[in-house]
C-alpha cells in the first residue's frame, strides 16, 4: 500500500508534460507552453546566478530563458552548464561582441548569439539565413520542439523561441517583452528569420 501511495504521489507531483507520451520535441514544446501565464514579465538585467541550474524568478526573464527553462523541465538539460563547458574549451569560437576575457556563467547562456553558436557547433542547425529579408519564412517543415532565431526590426537585436505546433500553421512560444506568449508564426512577420535548430540533447 505504501509503495502504491508513493507512486501515486510521485505521478501527481510530476509536471504534466513529463507524463504525456511523445517525441523529445513534443515534450520540449509542452514545457515551453507551460510557461505561458507563469512568466508574465520581461527583464534583461544582468543577474548573478547560481551555477549550475541558475535562474531568475520564473515570473520574468528574457527570450533565452524560455528555451533554458523548457530544456531543464523537459529533458533535465542545463544550457547554462553545456554552454559554459563548451565556451571554456572553445572560447574563441563564440562571438566576442561583449569583449569578455573569459566565459561568464551568469549571462553566456542567456545570449541568443551564444545559443546559435552552440547549436551550430553540435550539429543541431537545420538552416541558417545568408541574407534574409523581414517577413521571409523559414524554409522546410517545422516540428514541435524546433527552435527558431530572428533579428528584430529595431536595432537588429537577436531573438529566440520554441515551435510548439508544427505543420501548416506553426505556433511558437517566446518572450519578446510581455512574458511568455503562444503566438502564430505568421504573426511574427516583423521579425527577420535567421536560424532553425533541432536540438535533441543526449545528456
Amino acid at each position: 500500500m505504501s509503495t502504491r501511495r508513493a507512486l501515486i504521489g510521485g505521478l501527481m507531483a510530476a509536471p504534466a508534460w513529463a507524463l504525456a507520451a511523445g517525441s523529445p520535441g513534443d515534450v520540449l514544446a509542452r514545457a515551453a507552453r507551460a510557461q505561458v501565464g507563469v512568466t508574465t514579465d520581461y527583464d534583461p538585467a544582468y543577474v548573478r546566478l547560481a551555477y549550475p541550474g541558475g535562474d531568475v524568478p520564473r515570473t520574468t526573464g528574457v527570450c533565452c530563458d524560455v528555451v533554458i527553462r523548457a530544456a531543464r523541465d523537459a529533458w533535465k538539460a542545463d544550457l547554462q552548464r553545456l554552454i559554459h563547458e563548451d565556451m571554456t574549451r572553445h572560447f574563441g569560437a563564440y562571438p566576442q561582441a561583449w569583449r569578455l576575457a573569459k566565459p561568464d556563467t551568469h549571462i553566456d547562456h542567456r545570449r541568443v548569439l551564444n545559443l546559435e553558436t552552440y547549436w551550430a557547433r553540435i550539429g543541431a542547425q537545420v538552416w541558417r539565413a545568408r541574407g534574409p529579408a523581414f517577413g521571409q519564412g523559414v524554409p522546410g517543415p517545422l516540428a514541435a520542439g524546433d527552435i527558431l532565431t530572428w533579428r528584430l526590426s529595431i536595432g537588429d537585436r537577436p531573438h529566440v523561441g520554441i515551435v510548439v505546433t508544427g505543420g501548416d500553421k506553426p505556433r511558437v512560444v517566446h518572450n519578446i517583452g510581455q512574458g511568455a506568449r503562444d503566438e502564430s508564426l505568421a504573426d511574427l512577420w516583423q521579425l527577420k528569420p535567421v536560424g532553425h535548430y533541432r536540438w535533441r540533447p543526449t545528456a
